[in-house]
């Protein structure tokens, strides 16, 4: 435990990122100062907002740093403590981005991204990453708080075998919902059926995307969980029924400046829908509430999950430019241990 490996943001991507906007650099493991804690991470966590970060342009956060580690939450144990209410061997998700180890100060009041204690006895340690972490508390807040599914209603939602649609999915059939998913790929398809319960998935990789999801949703759609934007949310605005719900959470199809054409915006107007965007980091306030339903989900096993897992820092990079591509399964994660 000498050496600290990083990956740094060398360059801005221009259109589709590559390995060589990044750069791995080793320094000395810091040591912890009063009042902080050194963390060694186990757990990366890949995530498509990451892709925005990258590029200087204006947004809800400031750009990611050039020589800078790459942003990111981790989960892993404390090493050693000089904090007050942490301890030598506890287990913490952390945001210290794409490193081996870290040292943070315990916030006061204890802020739930920068520094929280887990339990990974009653859910696995990866887990705080995915659905009983950020992308848990995205897809409980999108469907709670602006969907809001009445029993009976159809909701649809994209990228439906990733991290945040699986959950989603999940929480509005739990709500009494008809779910529909869209996937990319039969085999993500039959998943999203057969082990998160969604009453039907439209591959939208098989070409007949508008054909599809109009005989997936024969009554319509009331609720939308959109991750992706682009023609995926063209085809559902098509089919909302008036005073639909439409929680927008991501756009991954315009990441790489792809143009992302609505043909069927007049669908607001017309059926009086309400779309709401959102960051979950500027909903602190559901956390507590969200995290602790679904650690109990998960550990009753009602909640399911899957997990795509890189083995070892070197190759967080390809592991994050697969995840723009779709090529991950649910919570993408990069095993440092």
């Amino acid at each position: 435990m000498t050496m600290n490996r990083q990956w740094l943001l060398a360059s801005r991507p221009t259109g589709e990122p590559q390995v060589e906007n990044f750069r791995l650099a080793s320094t000395p493991v810091p040591q912890p100062g009063e009042g902080e804690v050194l963390v060694h991470n186990h757990y990366l966590s890949l995530d498509p907002y990451m892709r925005g970060r990258m590029d200087e342009s204006r947004s809800y956060a400031k750009p990611q740093e050039l020589d800078k580690v790459m942003q990111g939450a981790t989960a892993g144990v404390v090493l050693e403590s000089r904090a007050p209410g942490f301890a030598k061997g506890e287990h913490v998700v952390t945001a210290l981005g794409w490193q081996e180890y870290g040292c943070l100060r315990p916030p006061v009041p204890q802020a739930l991204q920068t520094l929280r204690k887990v339990d990974a006895t009653r859910v696995p340690l990866s887990v705080h990453l995915g659905c009983v972490g950020m992308p848990g508390v995205t897809a409980w807040y999108g469907i709670n708080e602006i969907i809001a599914p009445g029993k009976g209603e159809t909701v649809v939602v994209s990228a439906a075998s990733g991290a945040v649609g699986a959950v989603a999915g999940q929480l509005a059939r739990r709500a009494g919902a008809r779910v529909v998913g869209v996937a990319g790929g039969a085999e993500k398809c039959a998943a999203v059926v057969d082990e998160f319960g969604f009453d039907a998935c439209v591959d939208y990789k098989a070409g007949r995307l508008v054909e599809d999801l109009a005989a997936a949703t024969p009554d319509g759609v009331d609720g939308c969980y959109e991750n992706v934007g682009g023609a995926v949310l063209d085809a559902v605005l098509a089919r909302m029924n008036p005073f639909g719900r439409i929680a927008v959470c991501g756009l991954i199809s315009g990441f790489n400046g792809v143009p992302m054409p609505i043909m069927n915006f007049r669908s607001v107007l017309v059926n009086r829908l309400r779309i709401q965007g959102f960051i979950i980091s500027e909903q602190l306030q559901i956390w507590p509430r969200a995290l602790a339903e679904l650690e109990a989900l998960v550990a009753s096993g009602e909640m399911k999950y899957r997990e795509s897992i890189a083995q070892g820092i070197e190759w967080a990079p390809q592991a994050f430019l697969g995840l723009l591509k779709g090529r991950n399964f649910g919570k993408q994660l990069v095993k440092l241990q």
